[in-house]
């Protein structure tokens, strides 16, 4: 079963990729319409979804190794990342509060309940750290995880047609820009542009980790406990 799945699941990704190859549309986007393929394939054969996950668990384990990786680029640019270090911690930060208070003031126009606000706050950063986050101020982390990766699809899916409408042309300012709104797969897309996008795609993931674990202990209980203006 455990191979099985596996094999299906590569076959499927690769096949979506061959698709979006060839039509470039968005709603064929393999991080959108591989999970659709799967999400039939599970239901159609009465096969639940923890057990999916667990006969494909494998494919998870190799987020660690991969995410590691991601320092060989790091490495080999590091003068010119020391060079715009103050550009990117300014934007990065800018990002993060962006999608705090944005996702806060959303959430407060429609009603959201406190515990459903909780957990798509950390919803802009990678999965671990959104869990730790979420866990840390009362948020349920399943529902971040569901929210982190709708963020990271849509992101993924949405942010090349973006930085085209935006004409943004700098490596530098391409990788940000994705590595901020999708994480992990903002940076997976990245790699179709070049090396330097995926540099500064995986900086701004790791940095953006990081400054949200500090707004989870200064700034979100402050928003969460915030008594209405009006």
């Amino acid at each position: 079963m455990m191979m099985l799945f596996t094999v299906l699941t590569l076959i499927i990704y690769r096949l979506a990729k061959m698709v979006y190859a060839k039509f470039s549309i968005p709603v064929f986007h393999p991080l959108l319409l591989a999970p659709i393929l799967l999400i039939l394939l599970i239901k159609g054969v009465n096969v639940s979804a923890n057990q999916y996950l667990d006969a494909t668990k494998w494919l998870t384990h190799l987020l660690g190794p991969a995410t590691v990786a991601f320092a060989v680029p790091i490495y080999k640019h590091l003068p010119i990342i020391k060079k715009y270090m103050g550009t990117i911690m300014i934007s990065v930060t800018t990002g993060t509060l962006v999608a705090i208070f944005s996702t806060f003031a959303l959430s407060k126009m429609i009603h959201l309940k406190s515990d459903f606000l909780t957990s798509i706050l950390p919803r802009s950063i990678t999965t671990p750290i959104a869990i730790e986050v979420s866990k840390e101020i009362g948020g349920l982390p399943t529902l971040t995880t569901v929210f982190v990766i709708i963020t990271g699809v849509m992101g993924g899916v949405m942010g090349p047609s973006v930085i085209k409408w935006l004409s943004i042309k700098t490596p530098i300012a391409k990788g940000l820009a994705l590595g901020m709104a999708a994480h992990g797969a903002g940076t997976n897309k990245t790699m179709e542009y070049g090396e330097q996008e995926a540099t500064f795609s995986s900086l701004a993931m790791i940095f953006a980790a990081w400054i949200t674990l500090l707004w989870g202990v200064l700034l979100i209980p402050a928003l969460i406990h915030m008594k209405p203006l009006f």
